[in-house]
């Protein structure tokens, strides 16, 4: 069939597509449906096989700095060092199984997709309808749709008759989309504006239609989607990006470090063993083995937080990701809108002449008789409802729903209205008239309320209902209305206009026109309204050094009217819509990005190439949406935000993270804990790292003079776990800098920024000089055992007391605006309390070949482990004096 189809379904005309499909308006028979869905596969979505365990364990033991941990722990084992070995490889397995957990359950994407699909339809086949599973629909079958039902397949309309479907999931358009069949369309035209189509997932809102299938499972729109979610590849986020940079690194210095070992070895004709254990105690030096799973806990302990705060994280290290992030795309409706169809503003003949519009919550407290008629005409010319299964919302069209919103702001309820005044005659709706009217029973008369589209309305008015009552409409009185609505329009406001009319009886016949010889009365306009929280976190992201762009399918005159409105929009930036979008190529678009804020009318794939084209020019890009158009988006941005409330399971099953409460300002607290989980992780590493570099040149300086060994394996174990792990825990839970969003956010790249690079280096050496002292002072106070009791309790003790002074870069020890970390002075009274059991209990003592101090060792013990706190504080005070900033 494809090799016939010269042109886009929508502009083709109805004896064409029956052509092309080899049917008609009878449908398909039994038998040529039956061999269809054999050849063409069920109307399903489909996705490519998840991964197998197998596959997760895999990605998890090749990570480098597991490999390394790996290497160790064998060695360890062949060398019966089994203390070492069940240690390491303990770390292994807890991180690997943290890391399939989490993959595991992220993968349900399609899986949602799939459920979207309508269970059942009504189809014609051989000219009778029946009910089939919308899973057996094939192209050429015939559809029957009516009010409240899913699209189940793309179809063209063939006929319609007042359609209203609501597209919001697939287009992002708040309004329902008005259909006709009849309409035939350029080939170029947008998928929003496709009024001739209608496609999967959709919601017919109002009337009836019947369509042709002419696209099914994968290659309907959502199928489209699908399959860029399929192409989409599993991305690590900037931790995991910064952490692989370490891993690989350290990856790199053990190996040179092994080399020398070996090398230096040979030159002192070494035994092979001494050489194996000293080699293994510098791999296990190198590691820092606390990292992972203290990052592990860093970020989940950030995920509590964040949950209580309504953020819920999927995936572990995207708490740490938005708080990288350069970049905010957010889609409009639902997100930084409410997604509800709100009256904001009214408009009686007063306010024509002043050419000025009346906000709702003034005109309702002064409430004259004027507007009551406005108000019944929107209350009584309605064919929604109140749903009484959820407060406050709606059944039915969200335009007719906000009038009703706004009658109770008048004080009328709806439903009361309705049963006093029943409807006793229709003229329903259509697209041709763009109008409806109803007629009601008031006060002895029949009164006809018509509302509608103004400029189809005025023309049939000879009357004007003012404050002083009705009087003839003049020339100016339509060139006023017909300016104030404009005026309306261009603000972004969804106008409608009213009118009534007092007849003589009630119609007897359907066909009866009433509209004409009216008298107009007012207007109204409405909007899907930002929600008043966001402005506020958008400022706050600005100042933060985060940019916000929105993204939307709706059109370019509402984007900018919300955008100005919440501070997205400010002169000197760009708006683009679709049809200049899709005209780029992505070296362009990559130079207009940079200074485009709204993005108005775009499709999906139009999102998704937004969101690669602000990876490739270097941002960090974060995405939130809540319908399925926004699922690959989100997918494929370095943090995907999902609405909790609104999102559709599409949505959510490809996010990173989603907003329990659909609010803005939960994005603006998750920035400030990404940024205080990322923080916190470079304190864990610096101060890691700190000890990991004193073990390596304390070893490696003995090993280049061949002195005997300052330290054992069995004594860096023990301070990388024991006495290092704890604190590092504790500086991970630290509360937030006061200046944390001042600062401009950290791109991805590497975790080593120059300051902290420089910070480890000086510390490690200045630590290892003090270990080393202690060593010698040590062997020439004792013997070999006492240099190495001091060298280790030098080195233990040393770690312990700098996690105190590791909480600010530049502020000293005894200040700190935040206030005080509690659970560092838990960690250290544990971890002391530790280094107690090996020092002073016999049998503990003798595993870690360690011997009791007299008063004297202890005393340079103290002093040589507090002179490292005392060369952080006295950089810290230069840096002070050169007015660097607090982080």
């Amino acid at each position: 069939m494809d090799n016939h189809r010269q042109k886009p379904w929508h502009s083709q005309n109805i004896e064409e597509i029956f052509e092309v499909l080899h049917t008609s308006e009878d449908g398909l028979s039994d038998a040529e449906a039956a061999d269809r869905l054999r050849k063409n596969g069920r109307n399903e979505l489909r996705s490519k096989p998840p991964k197998t365990i197998f596959q997760m364990l895999k990605a998890q033991i090749i990570d480098p700095m597991v490999l390394i941990l790996i290497g160790a722990a064998a060695f360890s084992a062949v060398l019966q060092e089994w203390t070492e070995a069940i240690v390491i490889f303990s770390i292994v397995v807890l991180n690997a199984l943290i890391g399939i957990v989490q993959e595991k359950k992220a993968q349900s994407s399609l899986e949602a997709l799939r459920n979207m699909s309508a269970p059942t339809a009504r189809v014609l086949r051989q000219g009778e309808e029946s009910i089939v599973p919308a899973s057996e629909l094939v192209t050429g079958d015939v559809v029957l749709l009516s009010d409240g039902d899913m699209v189940p397949a793309d179809m063209r309309l063939i006929h319609s008759v007042n359609l209203k479907v609501q597209e919001a999931s697939l287009t992002g358009e708040s309004v329902p989309s008005e259909k006709d069949a009849d309409q035939l369309l350029s080939e170029d035209c947008l998928l929003g504006d496709r009024s001739n189509m209608v496609y999967t997932s959709s919601i017919v809102t109002y009337g009836r239609a019947i369509g042709v299938v002419v696209a099914t499972g994968m290659d309907t729109q959502v199928g489209n989607i699908a399959n860029m979610l399929v192409d989409q590849d599993e991305l690590d986020t900037p931790l995991k990006q910064k952490l692989n940079a370490v891993g690989k690194t350290l990856t790199i210095v053990g190996l040179i470090v092994c080399v020398l070992i070996f090398a230096i070895g040979a030159l002192y004709q070494r035994p092979l063993i001494p050489q194996f254990l000293v080699a293994i105690s510098l791999a296990i030096s190198i590691i820092p083995e606390g990292l992972p799973a203290t990052a592990t806990i860093v970020m989940a302990l950030g995920v509590q937080r964040m949950a209580k705060k309504n953020a819920l994280i999927r995936k572990l290290p995207a708490v740490e990701t938005l708080g990288s992030a350069t970049v905010i795309c957010s889609d409009k409706t639902g997100t930084l809108t409410l997604n509800k169809m709100t009256v904001t503003h009214i408009a009686i003949n007063g306010d024509f002449e002043a050419g000025r519009t009346t906000p709702i919550k003034s005109a309702a407290e002064r409430h004259p008789e004027v507007y009551q008629e406005l108000v019944y005409a929107a209350a009584l010319c309605n064919d929604a409802s109140l749903d009484p299964d959820q407060e406050g919302e709606i059944i039915g069209d969200p335009t007719e729903g906000a009038l009703i919103h706004m009658a109770q702001a008048f004080g009328i309820n709806h439903e009361s209205l309705e049963d006093e005044y029943p409807r006793l005659f229709e003229q329903p709706f259509d697209s041709d008239r763009k109008r409806m009217t109803t007629v009601h029973r008031i006060k002895d008369k029949w009164i006809a309320y018509t509302k509608g589209a103004v400029d189809e309305m005025v023309p049939l008015c000879t009357h004007i209902l003012t404050s002083q009552g009705v009087r003839p409409i003049t020339e100016d009185d339509r060139i006023h209305i017909t300016k104030l609505c404009l005026h309306m329009s261009e603000n972004a406001l969804r106008v409608l206009g009213f009118a009534m009319k007092t007849l003589s009886s009630v119609p007897e016949e359907d066909e009866d026109n009433l509209e004409f010889d009216m008298t107009f009365i007012g207007a109204v306009g409405m909007i899907d309204p930002p929600r008043r929280e966001v402005a506020e976190s958008i400022r706050t992201c600005r100042e933060a050094g985060i940019r916000t762009i929105m993204i939307t399918g709706d059109h370019k005159v509402t984007a900018m009217a919300i955008a100005k409105e919440l501070g997205i929009y400010q002169d000197g930036n760009t708006v683009l819509s679709g049809d200049e979008l899709d005209a780029m190529t992505d070296q362009e678009l990559d130079q207009w990005v940079k200074n485009t804020t709204v993005f108005a009318r775009v499709s999906p794939a139009d999102k998704l190439r937004i969101i690669q084209s602000l990876k490739r020019t270097g941002e960090v890009a974060a995405m939130t949406g809540d319908g399925v158009n926004d699922s690959p988006a989100l997918k494929a941005a370095d943090i995907g935000v999902a609405m909790g409330i609104t999102g559709t399971d599409v949505a959510k099953d490809a996010s990173d993270m989603i907003l329990l409460d659909d609010s803005f300002t939960t994005i603006a607290y998750a920035i400030k804990e990404g940024r205080r989980v990322y923080r916190n992780i470079q304190k864990v590493i610096q101060f890691l790292l700190v000890g990991n570099i004193a073990e390596i040149l304390t070893l490696f300086v003995a090993t280049v003079f061949n002195w005997d060994a300052p330290l054992l394996a069995v004594h860096i174990l023990w301070v990388n776990l024991a006495t290092a792990t704890l604190p590092a825990l504790a500086l991970g839970v630290d509360p937030a800098s006061k200046n944390i969003m001042k600062h401009k956010p950290v791109k991805s790249g590497t975790l080593f920024e120059k300051d902290l690079v420089r910070r480890v280096v000086t510390q490690g050496i200045f630590v290892s000089a003090m270990t080393i002292a202690a060593y010698w002072i040590g062997v020439s106070l004792g013997d070999h055992t006492v240099g190495q009791t001091m060298a280790f309790c030098v080195l233990a003790f040393s770690q312990m007391l700098r996690a105190f002074n590791q909480r600010s870069n530049t502020e000293p020890i005894w200040i700190r605006a935040e206030g005080i970390n509690p659970w560092l002075f838990v960690s250290f009274g544990v971890s002391l309390l530790l280094m107690s059991c090996i020092l002073f209990i016999p049998a503990l003592q003798g595993m870690f070949q360690l011997t009791l101090l007299n008063a004297t060792q202890w005393l340079i013990v103290a002093g040589l482990s507090f002179a490292s706190i005392l060369q952080v504080e006295i950089v810290k005070a230069i840096k002070r004096l050169t007015g660097s900033k607090s982080k």
